[in-house]
């Protein structure tokens, strides 16, 4: 049935594996196989998967090639290899939010995410894997195996959606599926090279909705992403915080580098709170905005708007919130739940109740800086991350639980004031590890920010390849 590619089946994109379907030139059924063989080569390297169950993939890739054989394909990704993250509920599977102290029980429905890939006939080949609770940027879990980072195996992927980017750096198919709240889409994105979208508050539907909380695609370009916007941008009742449906044209994501003549783009080197901005993350950013100049946008170097007091305070109200969540567990289930996450939460337990609305209060401080400062542009750029990829190990950047989140200055802002925001690389440290751009639009631009990130995939030149599967001799021994 199939002809010959240039590139593996596991790496094309989704558009090109619905072309061949259409065309009778490839079937999901093979493609699915060859992603399962990438992934069986990968997967004892890197730990980016839960729930790997081969054979129900492969019914769901024949199921999908009956369908395409009558010319009926379910939706835009019928066919097409894909992976959900961890706490992204799929029916009848056990939801652990990668903590040894969840009670797994199965899920009694789709999340709305899983849901809509289901009825668009993609192919789960598995769920990805998350660190406790997802409150890390980091791979560290006590019930999933140690996540590494594909580009270097010493390295973390980065978090909460750990699983998920590694498993894109790999190649383990095009389409993924992700979670932020702070920044787990953008930050393990931007430390394995990959692109990414955190979309604007409501526009993808998630359950059980939170302030800031957004699921995303994760993929290696951004057509792959643009591509999954039209089935994951669907409308369901279950978000509270679901926008209005719109009919977004996300195939016009592609207007070329002309898409940045005239484009007022602010560039932020510095969050203002947090973690100092690495020498070599600077330099690629700084890279990045001279690629944009010369494209002819506009370029306007701008002041940091987040304080340390901001983010600690938001610090401070989410680890309020674990310390109430982990003492309503029994003592037995607590003492699962990873050390660095009881320390903590634990940390919170003498805050009074000003403290607590204090802390509370920095999020809408948040919002209300982050909306004002980008007011003046069409977008805002900045490092994703102010560090490169840390040790695989750590559970932070810092790895100390009262130094947490200082890592997160220049994403959480976009979260808080419910703007759509994208990382993408752009550029390496002299050791290898990718460096992310992140791109922040408008609040409802999402097909905006796709267009310039699209605009600064074609400037920014050839990438290097893609990591490949280690050799025995070369593999990582846990």
């Amino acid at each position: 049935m199939s002809r010959q590619y240039p590139r593996a089946l596991h790496e094309l994109s989704a558009p090109a594996l619905v072309d061949a379907y259409r065309r009778r030139e490839l079937s999901p059924v093979e493609v699915t196989q060859s992603v399962l063989g990438h992934v069986e080569l990968w997967e004892p390297h890197i730990r980016a998967l839960y729930l790997l169950r081969p054979e129900l993939a492969l019914q769901q890739a024949r199921a999908s090639e009956a369908r395409w054989m009558k010319g009926a394909p379910l939706g835009p990704i019928d066919g097409v290899p894909l992976t959900i993250k961890e706490n992204i509920a799929t029916q009848g599977d056990p939801v652990p939010l990668g903590t040894a102290a969840t009670e797994l029980a199965p899920a009694v429905a789709d999340a709305p995410p899983a849901a809509r890939v289901r009825e668009s006939g993609g192919v789960m080949v598995a769920k990805t894997t998350m660190p406790d609770y997802g409150m890390l940027s980091s791979g560290l879990s006590s019930f999933h195996a140690l996540s590494r980072n594909p580009w270097d195996l010493a390295k973390t992927p980065g978090g909460s959606s750990a699983g998920a980017a590694a498993a894109v750096a790999a190649g383990y198919g095009p389409l993924h599926v992700g979670s932020d709240i702070g920044g787990s889409l953008r930050l393990p994105a931007g430390w394995c090279g990959i692109f990414t979208l955190k979309p604007s508050l409501g526009r993808i539907p998630i359950d059980p909705p939170y302030m800031g909380r957004a699921a995303g695609p994760m993929t290696r370009t951004v057509e792959d992403a643009a591509w999954f916007m039209q089935v994951l941008s669907r409308p369901d009742a279950r978000d509270s915080m679901n926008l209005p449906y719109q009919d977004i044209a996300w195939g016009s994501f592609d207007r070329g580098a002309d898409k940045l003549k005239g484009l007022r783009i602010g560039l932020l080197l510095e969050a203002g709170c947090g973690l100092a901005v690495e020498p070599e993350v600077r330099k690629s950013v700084a890279q990045a905005a001279q690629l944009f100049e010369r494209a002819g946008a506009i370029v306007t170097p701008m002041k940091p708007f987040m304080t340390q007091a901001m983010l600690e305070g938001m610090d401070w109200f989410w680890r309020m919130r674990s310390y109430v969540d982990m003492k309503a567990l029994p003592p037995e289930r607590k003492a699962r739940v990873l050390p660095y996450i009881q320390q903590w939460g634990d940390s919170a337990a003498n805050m009074s109740g000003e403290a607590v609305f204090k802390g509370y209060s920095q999020f809408h401080l948040t919002r209300v800086r982050t909306v004002a400062a980008c007011s003046a542009f069409d977008c805002v750029i900045s490092p994703t991350a102010p560090v490169p990829a840390y040790p695989a190990e750590h559970a932070s950047p810092t790895n100390d639980p009262m130094r947490s989140l200082e890592h997160i200055g220049f994403t959480v802002p976009y979260n808080m004031s419910e703007q759509p925001a994208a990382s993408i690389n752009c550029g390496y440290t002299a050791s290898g590890l990718p460096i992310g751009l992140q791109i922040a639009g408008a609040r409802f631009d999402d097909l905006g920010v796709l267009q310039v990130a699209r605009a600064f995939e074609i400037i920014r030149g050839e990438q290097r390849p893609w990591p490949q599967p280690p050799s025995k001799s070369t593999a990582h021994v846990d």
